[in-house]
């Protein structure tokens, strides 16, 4: 039988940080929990390797969840890829470090969640990050998740960023400084100096295989959790399956939930957590009432535009590409450079789709490649896409089950462009992206569009973006933080209702923060450290 004092379940970023920092105390024992494998593939420590694996043409690494039929996107469903393995998703991400705007958190603060503003949450950003540029009052500079600049960005990158101040756009060389608006190139969480130098720092090879050695700290890889284990009105421990077999882990002071914002509340359900309703479709006794579990679901809707290039300097579908892979390799192999030290999505930028906002409500990405539905059609040829997405859509969704078995991905309706104001902020959005394209420091790369869309009406470009919209991977809020009839957790991160139960990952925002959500996580997980050694 096996026994910890804290009982982790989920080793992504939430969970691979807090185990960490959990285990730096050597009086307390810490299990840890994954359904997937170690986290460092050739695949995952090659930053471009994501382009093999977010499409999930390799069964490993990726859940590949799809969400229901969206009415908003025309009835398709949404491709859903999280991460399955140590380090979670930061395993398989395009590895941008943004925090958000800091009225994200404050926001926080205001709906019931105290010790939550920008200024609370800054030390934790701080302590996690040990940026390139060194320490200052907006940054860390020694902790273990290495921020560096991109170590080798390509040309047409640099001629977007271009193109995007030529139709009036601010520069901004740090989206997580002072101010948040404008365009530039991203930091990335990238290795940029010693033996890792140039691979990906995802939180499981910052924070965790490095202390793998603590006597105190257990990991158990390929073990899937089954439900949480309750006496009365208190987590106890957590059933897996590992091994084939079925067994109890058992938790002395704490259990805390980290798989994200599908996989936790999908366990609190499975455990008989949540909505009553919700469980008594699916035959579960309810233990515990708690109608928010899997309610106010949001994520960030993308929409793409994909033009083929004259420059051959891409990751493509052509011999013009395929004759660069072999440099690409020795280049990055030697020296952490390269196409393939690439995060993809070099270039971007927050911007507001009206000037009288108080904060960007629009994020645009730069990929050097074509990316027809996340990479799963194929593309002959050379060429890039123009991303927008929609930071603080209104429209919110839920996540819920299909049946009672552990072993089932979990129905997920994000409820995509339900609200009307997201389609017209998303139109405003693709409109921007046009103009930038067709700005004159494109026009040497540039070659057609996948598909012709300036003469457009915006009636018929709405109907184009339902029709190929789909999240950029940041879902949130299943889990929420707060003190509302829906709230799950409190300003402690405590399900309410449940001792010795904890849920520390991205579903307990309450609201989407202005960016990619993966340094926020982490940040989460400090935070819950300090409050759990307190």
């Amino acid at each position: 039988m096996m026994n910890f004092d804290y009982l982790i379940v989920g080793g992504g970023s939430a969970g691979a940080t807090l185990a960490a920092r959990l285990s730096e105390d050597p009086a307390n024992t810490i299990g840890l929990i994954e359904t997937g494998g170690y986290g460092d593939d050739l695949l995952i420590r090659m930053p471009v390797g994501l382009s093999a694996i977010v499409p999930g043409r390799l069964k490993s690494n990726n859940y590949r969840y799809e969400t229901i039929p969206q009415a908003g996107l025309h009835g398709r469903s949404g491709y859903q890829p999280r991460g399955r393995c140590l380090g979670g998703s930061s395993a398989i991400n395009a590895m941008c470090y943004i925090r958000g705007h800091r009225n994200d958190y404050d926001d926080w603060a205001s709906l019931g969640c105290p010790g939550w503003s920008f200024d609370e949450v800054l030390p934790y950003f701080k302590r996690s990050e040990g940026n390139q540029r060194g320490a200052s009052e907006l940054h860390g500079g020694t902790g273990p998740l290495q921020v560096g600049e991109q170590q080798s960005p390509r040309p047409i990158s640099h001629a977007f960023v271009k193109a995007a101040l030529e139709v009036g756009l601010p520069a901004n060389p740090d989206f997580n400084g002072a101010e948040q608006e404008g365009v530039g190139f991203y930091q990335v969480s990238q290795f940029f100096h010693g033996p890792k130098n140039g691979e990906r720092c995802s939180a499981a090879a910052a924070y965790l295989h490095p202390v793998m050695h603590r006597p105190n700290l257990t990991v158990l890889t390929h073990t899937q959790a089954l439900r949480v284990m309750l006496e009365d009105k208190r987590a106890v421990g957590v059933e897996v399956q590992r091994a084939g077999q079925r067994q109890v882990i058992h938790a002395n002071k704490e259990v805390i939930l980290c798989g994200g914002a599908f996989n936790s509340p999908q366990l609190l359900m499975l455990s008989g957590i949540g909505d009553p309703a919700e469980l008594t479709r699916h035959g579960i006794q309810v233990r515990h009432e708690l109608p928010g579990v899997g309610k106010n679901l949001q994520d960030h809707i993308d929409f793409i535009l994909n033009y083929t290039s004259k420059d051959s300097d891409l990751l493509g579908f052509s011999p013009s590409a395929a004759m660069h892979i072999p440099g690409a390799i020795q280049e990055w192999s030697k020296t952490g450079k390269g196409l393939l030290a690439s995060p993809i999505a070099e270039s971007g930028g927050f911007v507001k789709s009206d000037p009288q906002l108080a904060r960007p409500d629009l994020q645009l990405n730069f990929v050097i490649a074509l990316l027809d539905d996340h990479g799963r059609k194929l593309r002959y040829g050379n060429g890039f896409s123009a991303h927008v997405c929609v930071l603080r859509p209104k429209s919110v969704g839920e996540l819920g089950l299909v049946d009672s078995n552990p072993l089932s991905a979990p129905r997920i309706d994000p409820q995509f462009l339900s609200h009307p104001d997201d389609v017209a902020v998303l139109l405003k959005g693709a409109r921007l992206l046009q103009k930038i394209i067709q700005a004159p420091a494109m026009s040497h790369i540039l070659d057609k569009p996948l598909l012709e869309i300036d003469q457009l009406s915006d009636e018929e470009l709405i109907e184009h973006i339902r029709e190929h919209a789909d999240c950029i991977y940041h879902p949130i809020g299943t889990c929420k933080m707060g003190t509302d009839p829906l709230a799950v957790v409190d300003p402690q991160l405590r399900v309410h209702g449940i001792t010795g139960l904890r849920v520390v990952d991205a579903s307990i925002m309450p609201t989407l923060i202005g960016g990619n959500t993966n340094a926020p996580t982490i940040m989460i997980a400090e935070r819950a450290a300090a409050f759990i050694r307190a």
